[in-house]
């Protein structure tokens, strides 16, 4: 009878040793662009109560999770800065689109209700560019008659790390003012002529919020949760617009996905009257030959779960699910590039 109980507890404490390697085995990590943190983060919530398995997402920022990637210290890289052909094939990554969103202009202005304030490309570029230094400025008042603007100096506020939303916000304001694009440039890092920084959309949003007249750029969905001012901004068809997930689906309408390698468009100041100006696209990214097949499936597992069932949670965080033609052309793609140690297909 002892030796009975004794067999059973072994069997049972070997049970539970198998159940926590195999756990184990499927927790995946990932890191990069804070732009998409709120929705994956939410999608692994929801993944872990839904399949028990865990992914752990860390908010690093574009360029430490495009550094964190290469140097196979995660299972995927996160960025919302695409990378060129050149770039993937270099470091042998494979490239995909997740999710959409937009990038908005904050502002700490006493008096000024949130959405109330309109913005332009080039009016946004001069206060980069330190050539606008006061809320009351002409140019400003110009786009907002009637609104009593305070004559209060504006403090620019930008991202410290290197990342893909000050990529995307960059690439709008080159577009825009081409005194910008000779000056600065667009890029996940550029040399910025004013202004104090911040890291990640916390510490840019934190500055803003400290700070009385300060401007700052953040993920929508980030300054919608936390309930900070944005503006308004006119798109390239000459509408001032609120941000939201129709605004960013209308930028998003025209993407030609097959044609840029990587699927790596970017929908910065794209035509249409409905469309958001600063509309971005967060990729994943992978190592084609996974040395670990068994967590490279995990981590697609995890997508795939998040393409078929994340949808909601992703509008409710006001992003914009991927199309279903072209979650269907990143499916193909997943069985194409990514392959197992000996060569076979790893999905």
């Amino acid at each position: 009878m002892r030796m009975n109980k004794m067999l059973a507890s072994l069997v049972t404490g070997a049970t539970v040793v198998m159940a926590m390697s195999t756990a184990m085995a499927a927790d995946v990590t990932g890191a990069g662009a804070s732009f998409p943190y709120p929705v994956y983060a939410k999608w692994a919530e929801d993944y872990k109560k839904a399949t028990g398995n865990s992914v752990n997402y860390q908010s690093v920022g574009s360029s430490a999770g495009i550094k964190q990637i290469k140097a196979k210290t995660v299972d995927f890289g996160a960025s919302d800065m695409p990378l060129g052909a050149a770039d993937l094939d270099s470091a042998g990554l494979f490239q995909f689109p997740a999710v959409m969103g937009g990038v908005v202009t904050i502002v700490n202005l006493p008096g000024i209700t949130p959405g109330q304030l309109k913005l332009t490309g080039p009016v946004v570029a001069d206060i980069y560019l330190g050539k606008i230094t006061k809320w009351n400025a002409p140019q400003i008042a110009a786009l907002n008659p009637g609104v009593a603007l305070p004559a209060e100096d504006i403090t620019v506020v930008y991202r410290a790390d290197g990342s893909g939303t000050s990529y995307l916000f960059t690439d709008y304001l080159s577009k825009t003012s081409p005194d910008f694009k000779t000056t600065i440039g667009a890029g996940a890092t550029v040399k910025w002529a004013t202004g104090v920084g911040g890291k990640g959309n916390d510490g840019v949003a934190a500055n803003v919020q400290r700070i009385k007249g300060a401007i700052g750029y953040v993920e929508w969905a980030f300054a919608k949760k936390n309930k900070i001012s944005h503006t308004q901004l006119k798109n390239k068809d000459g509408v001032f617009l609120q941000p939201d997930d129709e605004a960013f689906k209308a930028a998003a309408a025209s993407a030609e996905w097959t044609k840029a390698p990587g699927f790596g468009v970017v929908l910065t100041d794209q035509g249409g009257k409905a469309s958001w100006p600063i509309t971005g696209v967060s990729y994943i990214l992978m190592h084609k030959a996974q040395a670990d097949a068994a967590k490279g499936k995990e981590a697609l597992k995890f997508f795939e779960w998040a393409f078929k069932n994340g949808d909601k949670a992703a509008v409710a965080l006001d992003y914009v699910p991927m199309p279903e033609s072209v979650v269907k052309l990143v499916n193909d793609a997943w069985k194409a590039n990514l392959k197992d140690a000996s060569g076979k297909a790893a999905w």
